[in-house]
């Protein structure tokens, strides 16, 4: 016989139903055994556990035997070993923390319902809210990773198409300085040579205007000669 994975909560010693061709009928006579009201509500609240060795079918029952306050000790610290030993984390999420907190749960409705059914089933339906808020909160988390993750690609995906665009701007900015620095150049070319055509034509200008003061002085000086003879 291969039992089942070890847990927190009590279960009764393993009952082999018979071989898997007759399960349903022994499962069906092994449940008419347990009539009791409380092991009833034990069952709909932590059903027996089942598993197939050998082609044989095992089914184990949870504990119906009222708990002690040794018990209570004894399940405390079998669940701070169990932290110990699987290595769950102490805070944060913990797959490991929340299954031995499930099972120590489940361990303390049953001892709960085996002294008071009205208030094991109340505890049951505060498991059960809290299983649904916990599924809530979880679908909410991984909608929010999923979330996350959109932005994240699309914000990689702009920043891919920003960086496309600076690159572009950039090249556009380099043939722009250097046209500019052509034209420039060119400026630079031109006014060099019409500083240089200004001098020619001032220096043709001036010895133009010192030939214009010659003449004048020449004719000046005719003009006086021609005045200053004598009439006969």
């Amino acid at each position: 016989m291969i039992p089942p994975h070890d847990s927190l909560v009590k279960y009764d010693n393993p009952i082999l139903v018979s071989t898997t061709k007759d399960s349903k009928k022994q499962k069906a006579k092994n449940a008419e055994k347990r009539t009791s009201q409380t092991e009833d509500i034990l069952n709909s609240i932590l059903p027996p556990r089942e598993w197939a060795d050998s082609g044989q079918l095992w089914v184990q029952y949870v504990s119906s035997v009222p708990a002690t306050r040794l018990d209570v000790v004894n399940l405390q610290e079998a669940l701070d070993h169990k932290l110990q030993q699987r290595q769950a984390r102490e805070t944060g999420i913990c797959p490991v923390r929340e299954e031995l907190y499930a099972q120590c749960f489940d361990e303390l409705i049953r001892e709960v319902t085996i002294n008071c059914a009205e208030r094991g089933l109340l505890l049951l339906r505060v498991r059960d809210e809290i299983r649904m808020t916990i599924a809530a909160y979880q679908t909410l988390y991984e909608s929010s990773i999923a979330f996350g993750m959109r932005k994240a690609l699309m914000a990689e995906q702009k920043k891919a198409d920003m960086e496309n665009t600076i690159t572009s701007l950039d090249a556009d900015n380099a043939d722009l300085e250097r046209q500019v620095s052509e034209l420039t150049n060119r400026i630079d070319v031109i006014q060099k040579k019409e500083a240089e055509r200004r001098k020619v034509d001032e220096a043709a200008f001036e010895e133009e205007v010192d030939n214009l003061k010659k003449m004048n002085e020449n004719f000046k000086a005719s003009l006086e000669s021609l005045l200053s003879t004598p009439k006969k």
